[in-house]
Order: structure tokens, then C-alpha cells, then sequence
């Protein structure tokens, strides 16, 4: 199950559900796995990047792998993902797409994270963009990128 948690104005989460789905599939992801996803804001990303990596700055999404699985059911706990709606909007307006792509490209990304992937090399890089891309086009959103930092 995906758990969508909303403290920012954010309509559709269906399409969030859709999109963590998709690259769980994509990636043979368990398919009964759980996660969170938590649509917050800039100052409590802020505040666990400083806490969890040291960056004493906002970011636009975060994640959070855990490994775990329910003790009665065995089912897998992969995660939380939390994303700043702001930051993603600001994005959105920047690239010149709709909000609701971004925060999708968030999910991809952030669930990617959650799934082992990475990009602080340059081979694990390329294998994560490729993955994401593969999803992003899945979706119809091959156009959307995520910002290279």
C-alpha cells in the first residue's frame, strides 16, 4: 500500500499513487510493498536535510529507505519519500510544466531512492536517469527531467 500524507495543498494524489506504482513495477519491486510519501514543505525539508545529510538547505524531495517488513504479514516497508510542494511548484514554473509532472518526477526519483538506486557516481548515475527516464515515459511524461545538480 502507498500511503500519500498531504500538508500542502495538492490535489491529485492518485497521480502520485500511479507513478510509485509504475516504477515499483518497472523496477520488480515487490508488488504488495508499502511506503509513505509526505507532501510537505520547504522548511521541513530544510530541517531533515541539515538533520540527515548535513546540507544546511531546502531540497525538493528526500528519501528514506527502511528495509522492514510487517511482523505479522511479512510485508515489505520500503520507505518514506517526503517532497516539498512549494519547491516543486517553483520548479514546475521554472521548466515551464505543470506542477503536478514535477511532484510525479519526485515520486520516480524519490522511489528510485528507496529501491537502492543512487546518483552520487557517475555509473550509478546513468543507471538511475535511465531508470527514471524508462518510468517518466511509462507515464507520458518522457518531456519532464529532473533538474542535474
Amino acid at each position: 500500500m502507498i500511503h500519500i500524507e498531504s500538508k500542502q495543498d495538492f490535489s491529485d494524489t492518485a497521480l502520485l499513487e500511479r507513478a510509485a506504482r509504475l516504477t515499483l513495477s518497472l523496477e520488480s519491486a515487490p508488488a504488495d510493498a508499502d511506503m509513505t510519501i509526505v507532501l510537505t514543505d520547504d522548511a521541513q525539508l530544510h530541517e531533515l536535510n541539515l538533520e540527515y545529510l548535513g546540507v544546511d538547505a531546502p531540497t525538493d524531495v528526500l528519501s528514506f529507505p527502511a528495509d522492514e517488513s510487517d511482523p505479522e504479514t511479512g510485508t515489505p516497508y520500503l520507505g518514506d519519500i517526503l517532497i516539498s510542494i512549494p519547491r516543486a511548484t517553483q520548479q514546475a514554473q521554472a521548466a515551464g510544466h505543470p506542477v503536478e509532472a514535477e511532484v510525479q518526477l519526485l515520486v520516480v526519483h524519490g522511489t528510485l531512492h528507496l529501491l537502492g538506486h543512487d546518483h552520487a557516481e557517475a555509473g550509478e548515475k546513468a543507471r538511475m536517469w535511465k531508470a527514471q527516464a524508462e518510468v517518466m515515459s511509462s507515464l507520458g511524461l518522457s518531456h519532464i527531467k529532473v533538474q542535474d545538480t
